[in-house]
């Protein structure tokens, strides 16, 4: 039997054990929340030491159908310390150029379609944290856009009658989404309307000549541009040139001559050799579109038989897609009749030369005071009108007829 002395003593130690768990029962509570206070300064230190520098590479990681023109990295909250951009696979670097102030970087040139590329960029916040970011992604394919070549070239100078002329690789269905993505102004103040020859050519030109010494401004915004079902543009960019003196020459099948005016004076009448009567030059307005100091000619390349093939022909420029040059001529007869008597050529306008195009000779002088964009008239030929769109000829239509072959 357990005496009342030692009952009390046992409740005793009952109430203090009691008593002591509940200190250590407080005690575990203070020490999780003073873990948890840790862990949050643990969190805010961690933020501290984190980058503001926000790095974006406008190629998504994974992507396909990436732009060629505008693909590049840029950064906020920072300054970009480091760009590298390469040719996946083979590991070909693609030079790029960094903004003053370090925020943007683009590549130097025009990316390639249907390309893999990798671009790594890091950059640095005020603090001196760094940021990183990766992307793999590929170029749009050649299959999926489309991309027009025009001319003339950017920085050129050029005659009176240079159209801005687009060739398209792909059939254009969306004819007006197109063209309103392509504007061309002149400091002239003349208003310029496009025609489409096609579903492949968008030529622009004013109603009449360009004014000597204006500069002619195209911008081409066709980059995601969708020009037929699923089959987007690729270009971006800004092209100027320069309309240099007035030059029109007008060649007379009658006479056999050619007077050239320059800004409203003649500057010299020459003899010519135009069209035979079984090959007759074409009529109308045409544009020297290109210029060769020698270059060869085949009957064979123009549908005719095995007549000429002169690998030599000095002096030569184009006026005609299908073929009609103005150049020189060195192998006309020259006994009677005299050069400039009769049109002896298979469709040319031909003027005389010498062989090696070396010499003081007419042709030489009219091929050094000529630009390409000058325009060449052929008026009392027996032929037809050249078409407008063989070569770069597009005025040979009246402005009602090109204004309304206008998408927009």
């Amino acid at each position: 039997m357990t005496s009342p002395d030692i009952a009390a003593r046992r409740a005793l130690g009952a109430c203090a054990a009691l008593l002591v768990g509940a200190l250590t029962l407080t005690a575990c509570g203070g020490n999780a929340s003073a873990k948890s206070d840790d862990s949050k300064g643990g969190q805010q230190d961690s933020a501290a030491r984190t980058s503001t520098a926000k790095i974006a590479i406008s190629a998504k990681d994974g992507s396909t159908g990436a732009s060629i023109n505008t693909t590049g990295v840029q950064v906020s909250g920072g300054k970009l310390t480091d760009v590298k951009m390469t040719v996946s696979g083979s590991g070909q670097a693609v030079d790029g150029t960094l903004s003053a102030d370090g925020s943007v970087w683009k590549p130097k040139e025009q990316l390639e379609r249907g390309t893999k590329y990798e671009i790594s960029a890091t950059a640095k916040d005020s603090k001196g944290l760094t940021a990183a970011a990766n992307s793999i992604f590929t170029t749009v394919n050649s299959a999926n856009s489309y991309i027009g070549t025009y001319t003339p070239d950017n920085g050129t100078t050029v005659g009176v009658g240079m159209p801005v002329s687009f060739n398209f690789d792909k059939v254009i269905t969306d004819k007006k989404a197109v063209q309103s993505h392509i504007t061309v102004t002149s400091s002239s103040g003349q208003q310029v309307v496009g025609h489409w020859f096609g579903a492949q050519r968008l030529d622009f030109r004013p109603q009449d000549y360009w004014k000597a010494g204006s500069e002619v401004t195209m911008k081409i915004d066709l980059d995601g541009v969708e020009g037929a079902n699923g089959v987007y543009g690729v270009q971006k960019k800004t092209v100027t040139f320069t309309v240099g003196r007035s030059q029109v020459s007008t060649v007379d099948a009658n006479t056999q001559t050619m007077t050239v005016v320059r800004d409203g004076k003649v500057l010299k009448t020459v003899p010519v050799s135009t069209g035979s009567p079984e090959h007759t030059t074409y009529n109308g307005q045409m544009v020297i579109s290109e210029k060769f100091v020698q270059t060869r000619m085949n009957s064979q390349t123009v549908g005719l038989g095995g007549e000429y093939d002169i690998p030599d022909v000095p002096h030569a420029m184009r006026l005609t897609t299908s073929g009609t040059f103005i150049h020189g001529n060195y192998w006309y007869n020259k006994g009677n009749p005299p050069f400039g008597s009769e049109g002896t050529s298979h469709g040319c306008v031909g003027l005389a030369d010498v062989q090696g195009a070396q010499g003081d000779t007419t042709a030489k002088w009219f091929y050094d005071n000529s630009l390409v964009g000058d325009v060449v008239i052929v008026k009392n030929s027996p032929d037809k009108t050249v078409q407008p769109d063989n070569g770069l000829n597009g005025w040979n239509l009246s402005w009602s007829d090109w204004t309304a072959g206008s998408s927009v």
